[in-house]
């Protein structure tokens, strides 16, 4: 993360992202595949870490293949897209409103006070040590504990879709997106930009 100013001089938070120009690799239909999807290769990859197949689909060792299919709001279908075409950067201009979709980073075991914002028991009454515990979890009636209780347990490593960012800057030359606010995920995380429909 970075911060901007923009041509009114105020300071934006904002993130880079280095975009890997990508060519679309196959376009799936309703009446061929039973489902409208485009599909993009990314980068390039070792030739010895890839099968013959892959090599032969792709036209290349490419590092990164993703398939996004039509989706209502977005691109409802896939008429108009040829195989071959190249996708960079310049597909966003300065002020797009874009959806950004990434995992996000993993925290490990983490308990309910960081993991669900409990906040913890007080010092008062006789507790000494609950100052981070979860308190009750049953109900006594049904003498189990009920499906879904927040509690304990992983955190992160979920996919976080982001909407309403903007387009800060887009720089051709080096391929990069300047993008406002924060986007989910550690650095070098693949991350999914959409346009939001209007």
């Amino acid at each position: 993360m970075t911060q901007v100013f923009d041509e009114n001089g105020v300071c934006r938070a904002a993130t880079v992202l280095k975009v890997e120009p990508a060519k679309i690799s196959q376009v799936r239909t309703t009446e061929k595949d039973g489902y409208s999807a485009v599909q993009l290769a990314s980068g390039s990859q070792k030739e010895q870490r890839v099968s013959k197949a892959h090599k032969g689909h792709f036209g290349g060792a490419v590092a990164v293949a993703r398939e996004f299919r039509a989706r209502k709001g977005y691109n409802e279908t896939t008429e108009g897209i040829e195989t071959g075409t190249e996708l960079d950067v310049t597909v966003f201009e300065p002020g797009d409103e874009i959806t950004v979709s990434a995992i996000s980073k993993g925290k490990g075991f983490q308990g309910v006070v960081k993991r669900h914002k409990f906040a913890g028991g007080r010092r008062s009454h006789g507790q000494k040590h609950s100052e981070r515990e979860p308190g009750s979890i049953g109900a006594t009636g049904i003498a189990r504990v009920l499906k879904g209780t927040r509690m304990a347990g992983r955190m992160g490593g979920d996919t976080i879709t982001v909407r309403g960012l903007k387009v800060l800057q887009v720089n051709a030359a080096e391929n990069i997106l300047v993008v406002s606010g924060a986007v989910p995920g550690r650095k070098g995380t693949l991350v999914e930009v959409f346009e939001t429909p209007a």
